[in-house]
């Protein structure tokens, strides 16, 4: 009898069926100094699983999440769509829950303080927690109080005696990025006060499969959710989702509504529809996920043939954005400096490195401009109508946009 030795991280459940296999690949943030261009690096399997129970797509955990998230490559602030995303979520949410300054508003993985600067000035009293020292200095410049530690059960425990419990408590990108789920949302129940709400934004699992977007799958993501999975492990804790919203971030996210079940919420229609939705697009059914992993083989394909024909006409293609989602597509297509000379970024912290695995150099964004390529490969394709604005001066020289994801486009 076949041994399977990886169990659901929430439910048990032993992963015999596969979701995505993505070959070998490096950490998709650890971005290489020049220092380290000629030393080895460390590749994992990249496989995502289904569980059969709960339909939890999950990686296994190779590297616990302190090496990950300590010195972090993210900073949220660098997007213009994402600011102005979280802003009209701060109008909203002060607004629809009347908030004030007697509201405490807490929120988890706050990053660099791109979402709490706008409560604050409201005069709304904020709270950040987040691992990463480095973009944690940056959130403390702006005056927002940040904890740098991995939220927990046990952190929101030592909270909660200190006083501290959220009106309103926001996970952002945040619930993909932990691997010890039950904890979590146990110590989310904790730190959330009696009529406290919860909100949390992550990547929608059936956008991922609509749309082949594969390269959304990294070691740092150790789960992926469809929003039956979702409702099902807040029920577990005593949390009641009570509404639910369908936004175009990241390629095609949920944003829930959650808070105490003792307080007898009644589920908005947007809750039924989008179940109904999954269940009839199959998300509950296992041949579903069976069948994506094919789907990514031929696009890996197509992704090579269309550039491979484009090098074999001598035509120069660099890469735009240095992201997560473009190290898992580069490194699983096998594409290198044999296909892109260099690819640029906005993020400083980027500049002057190497992508990891495929060590192609990341520059200014103004090398472009200094090199005129033919092409631009656009890797943050969640971002192309920013990234097209801001760049779309390579038409004067008769430059062409690729997206690769969710189809391929050159334009």
């Amino acid at each position: 009898m076949k041994k399977y030795y990886l169990n659901c991280r929430f439910c048990g459940n032993p992963l015999t069926e596969q979701f995505a296999d993505l070959g070998m690949c490096p950490l998709a943030n650890s971005f290489i100094p020049p220092q380290n261009l000629y030393k080895s690096e460390t590749y994992y399997p990249l496989n995502a699983h289904i569980c059969s129970n709960c339909f939890l797509v999950q990686l296994d955990k190779f590297e616990p999440p302190e090496n990950i998230f300590i010195d972090y490559a993210y900073f949220s602030s660098f997007s213009d769509e994402w600011l102005k995303h979280v802003q009209e979520y701060t109008e909203m949410m002060t607004s629809r829950f009347h908030l004030n300054s007697e509201s405490v508003v807490i929120e988890i993985a706050s990053n660099d303080g791109y979402l709490l600067q706008y409560f604050q000035e409201k005069g709304i009293p904020v709270l950040g927690i987040d691992p990463a020292k480095n973009v944690a200095r940056e959130a403390e410049k702006k005056g927002i109080t940040t904890i740098t530690k991995f939220f927990c059960k046990e952190l929101a425990e030592q909270l909660t005696e200190e006083g501290k419990q959220a009106d309103l408590l926001i996970g952002n990108n945040v619930l993909a990025h932990i691997p010890e789920i039950n904890d979590f949302i146990s110590g989310m129940k904790k730190i959330l006060k009696p009529r406290g709400i919860i909100t949390m934004e992550f990547p929608h699992l059936l956008k991922l499969i609509q749309e082949n977007q594969f390269d959304t799958i990294y070691h740092e993501h150790f789960s992926y959710f469809s929003f039956i999975t979702v409702q099902h492990i807040f029920k577990e804790y005593n949390l009641t989702v009570f509404d639910v919203e369908e936004i175009p971030t990241h390629g095609g996210s949920l944003r829930i509504y959650a808070g105490h079940s003792e307080m007898e919420y009644t589920a908005n229609p947007n809750v039924i529809n989008l179940l109904k939705k999954e269940k009839e697009m199959g998300i509950d059914n296992i041949k579903t996920y069976q069948l994506f992993n094919e789907q990514i083989k031929i696009t890996k394909r197509k992704i090579l043939k269309l550039l491979i024909n484009l090098k074999e006409q001598g035509k120069k293609i660099v890469g735009y954005g240095a992201p997560a989602k473009g190290n898992t597509l580069l490194n699983y297509c096998g594409i290198g400096t044999d296909f892109l000379d260099y690819t640029v970024d906005i993020t400083p912290y980027k500049q002057g490195l190497y992508l990891p695995g495929t060590r192609i150099p990341v520059f200014h964004t103004e090398k472009i401009n200094e090199t005129r390529p033919d092409y631009v490969l656009i890797l943050p394709w969640n971002h192309k109508d920013e990234i097209i604005k801001r760049m779309g001066y390579i038409r004067k020289w008769g430059g062409k946009f690729i997206i690769l994801i969710p189809e391929i486009e050159v334009f």
